[in-house]
This record gives structure tokens, sequence and C-alpha cells, in this order.
């Protein structure tokens, strides 16, 4: 008769995977640790869209941030520049932004009688590109290209855009007047696409007690705000963050998810293998984050919809049934079976 073993734990004869090490407390996590700390003194909530921006910028990635106005995405970019010792900008965009508003332009030097490059608001290395889908196709390909290429070419001479770099760029769900619909080849572009909702009664509370006091801004990110890194420090942790392990099953697992994506029977159009990639690098950061030298199947799982949600379209009968590009991908996963690593 065989034996049987109550606790389902592995016998001399039924090894077991081999035990990975736990999670320790690496430089990485704890600048982490101490980048969320110092966020949460002023910004209140938005989880997916703090870690996930976090994830994108050691990542060398961009993110596309929806939500409606007044939740704080300024307030956040700033104060995140701030805690990291990064440079801020903003561009509002609008119908008549041109590429040379982003990108800068050539002006004439009165006393050198020469033309000489004027940066324009790019030159920073935190972007926040509000509203992005209000200005026309050649604004939208100036300002992608640059995220792509890290550099704006004048006039045939190329000025370098200093590392780190991160566009946050935000669009409203809600309010389509006049404004321009980004293709799917310059969505592909951006790492994830996060979502910020309301917040919860308990933190808009913490909101209305924290922020009603008429304060300035400034002064109070002077004051209640430690900077804990340095643009160096972020490209040290990006490139060392190469180095995470990335199992086999792993990478299988990630492949199966996006190549299912193109078969899958409510999507017009499924993912491409930069979803894969953008999956790959993020599970190796946020595994960094976790304080570990290895990625697991949580870590892809956490980021599986940010990176695909903007890189899939629906088909019209799914649209017609009120489908939701996150509900359907919430289905792909379960059907995905997780790997044991």
């Amino acid at each position: 008769m065989s034996q049987v073993n109550p606790t389902n734990e592995p016998t001399e004869s039924e090894p077991g995977p081999p035990a990975r090490p736990p999670a320790v407390e690496t430089p990485t996590k704890k600048l982490f640790d101490r980048i969320i700390g110092e966020v949460s003194k002023i910004y209140v909530g938005q989880e997916e869209m703090v870690l996930g921006t976090l994830v994108a910028l050691f990542s060398s990635g961009h993110v596309l941030i929806e939500s409606v106005p007044g939740l704080g995405k300024t307030l956040f970019i700033r104060t995140l520049g701030k805690v990291l010792g990064c440079e801020f900008g903003r561009i509002q965009f609008t119908a008549d932004l041109m590429p040379s508003d982003i990108t800068g332009a050539p002006i004439f030097d009165m006393k050198e009688s020469e033309f000489r490059f004027r940066p324009g608001p790019i030159f920073t290395q935190l972007l926040l590109a509000d509203e992005i889908n209000r200005s026309p196709a050649k604004t939208h390909a100036a300002l992608l290209e640059i995220m792509q290429e890290y550099r704006v070419t004048v006039d045939g001479v190329s000025h370098e855009i200093e590392k780190p770099f991160l566009v946050l760029a935000t669009q409203n769900p809600i309010e389509s007047e006049g404004t321009y619909n980004l293709p799917e080849a310059q969505l592909d572009r951006f790492m994830f696409k996060l979502m910020a909702e309301y917040p919860g009664e308990m933190e808009e509370a913490e909101i209305l007690r924290m922020h009603s006091r008429q304060v300035d801004l400034d002064e109070r990110l002077e004051s209640e705000i430690a900077t804990v890194s340095t643009p160096a420090e972020i490209l040290q942790i990006t490139k060392d963050n190469s180095n995470v392990t990335m199992d086999d099953k792993l990478i299988d697992y990630i492949n199966q998810i996006v190549r299912l994506t193109r078969e899958w029977p409510q999507f017009h159009i499924g993912a491409s293998p930069r979803a894969g990639i953008a999956l790959m690098q993020g599970a190796r950061t946020l595994a960094a984050f976790n304080g570990r030298d290895y990625a697991v199947p949580d870590d892809v799982v956490q980021l599986a919809k940010p990176a695909l949600r903007h890189r899939v379209i629906m088909n019209a009968e799914s649209e017609v049934e009120g489908l939701t590009v996150d509900g359907i991908l919430d289905g792909l996963l379960r059907s995905v079976e997780v790997p044991r690593i």
C-alpha cells in the first residue's frame, strides 16, 4: 500500500523544487521604500500609478496615465522630482502646440550674428505631458521620437536628452471633443498604461486634511520632503536590474500571455513583442524593488494589465456587449497555467 503524506511536503522519493532564498534588504529595496515613504508625505493613494511610474523609470520606460482631471498628477510628478533629485518639467498640450514648442528652435543671436539653439521644455528628466491627446499627430510624433531616441535633431544637429528621462503622459477618458487619438503604433511606445481612479473615502479625507491649508507647494516640498536619490544612482540601479534572474519557465509564461492576446476571441488586435519586452524589464525591476535577485510569476501578473491594456484592441462585439479590456485580460491571465519556480 502506498504511503500517504498528509502534510503534502516533499518526501525523499518526491523531491520538491529548490528553495528560493528569501527577500533581503538590498540597497534597491531600501531606496524604493524610502522613495515611497517620502512621496506618501505629500501624495495619497493611487498605488498603481506610483508603482507603475517607478518601475518604468527604473526600467528606462515611459508611462501613459488615463484619468479624470484633479487627481494630483502634477503634484505627484513634482514630488517625485524632489525625492529623486531630478529636474521636473510640464507641457500642457493644446491644439495649436507645434513640435518646435516642445523640442526648442534656433533663435538669432544679435550679438554673435548667428543662430543658436534654444532648448525646449523637453530638456528635463521627469516630464509631465498633460492631455497629450489634445495636440495633432505631428506634435505627438515629435515627442514620441524623442522618447525612443533620447535626442532632439534640429537643422541636422543632434542634441542629447540627459538620462534618466521619463515621460508621464496623461489623457482624459471622458472628454473626446477637440482630441486626437494616439495611433496604436505610438501607444506601443509607452511601457505601461496606468489608470488613476477616484480615491477611496479614507484617502479622500486624508487629502482634504493634507491640502486644505493653502500652504505654498514649493514651500512644502522644500520643508517636508527629503531628496533620497540622484540621477546617477537611478541610472546605476537601472543597469543593475538587468542582472535579475528570469527563469526560462517565466520567459515562456510571458511569451504565452503575449501570444495568446493575438488569438483571444474578444480581441481584434493583440499585443506586439514590445509588450513581452516591457513585461520582462518590468518584472526584473519589480523583483529588485521587493529585495529579490530573481523574478517570480507574481511580478508578471502584477504588471500584465498595465503592459497590455493599451496594446490590444477589442472587437466590435465585445464593445457592444459592454466588456472592458481589463476584464478580458483578467480572463486571459486566468487561462494560462502559472509556472512553479
